[in-house]
């Protein structure tokens, strides 16, 4: 059974934080809130973390996995970005958008896109998000938490306890934004296409 933790939205307590980063690391799967509804990371390198997402999700091997950064510039290592998405995803972050971009050599092989070689990053303008991913150090390896046959993300850390805490170690109750999934923009080719509409609003594109 996961552990169920709440964090304080705006001034994230430090030792909680810690906690559940040090879960992370010791390759734990945690659900927490975003600004635009829960997902669920692990550490970048944890194929265990990564198959337990697939299989909670049921994803299959195209879906393009997000690395939850912290700032623009731990996006550079990670994705190449032509001079036009890099204006956008600068003007544009933090915010609900997601990038699909195409990956590095940094990046494991394992959590890009296997045809395209690409990778989803992501920005949010979430305290509690930003708090993580800034204690474990380098971007975490992530996905939208949307069950089977939904189309909206979960907003309740207690409801994804109670339904599907034995599949998860951690569970961070905590508010989300609009509890809308990200607009999805594929940038491989340097100009914009809208993937998915969402939470960002695709007239700043």
């Amino acid at each position: 059974m996961a552990r169920y933790t709440e964090i304080h939205p705006v001034n994230p307590q430090t030792r909680l934080v810690r906690k559940v980063v040090d879960t992370v690391r010791e390759g734990g799967l945690v659900a927490y809130p975003t600004d635009s509804g829960y997902a669920l990371a692990c550490a970048p390198g944890n194929k265990e973390g990564l198959d337990r997402i697939r299989s909670i999700r049921q994803l299959d091997s195209r879906h393009n996995f997000t690395f939850v950064c912290a700032s623009f510039a731990q996006v550079g290592p990670m994705a190449i970005l032509g001079n036009n998405a890099f204006r956008l995803v600068k003007r544009l972050t933090p915010g609900p958008w997601t990038f699909i971009l195409k990956g590095t050599k940094e990046v494991p092989r394992m959590t890009l896109n296997p045809r395209k070689h690409t990778l989803g990053v992501r920005i949010p303008q979430h305290a509690l998000t930003q708090a993580l991913v800034a204690e474990f150090g380098e971007p975490l390896l992530s996905s939208t938490f949307i069950r089977p046959g939904q189309d909206e993300p979960e907003t309740s850390g207690w409801e994804v306890e109670e339904s599907l805490g034995h599949l998860i170690d951690i569970v961070i109750e905590g508010p989300v934004g609009r509890g809308e999934p990200t607009t999805v923009v594929d940038l491989t080719d340097d100009y914009p296409e809208v993937v998915r509409e969402g939470a960002g609003d695709v007239s700043l594109l």
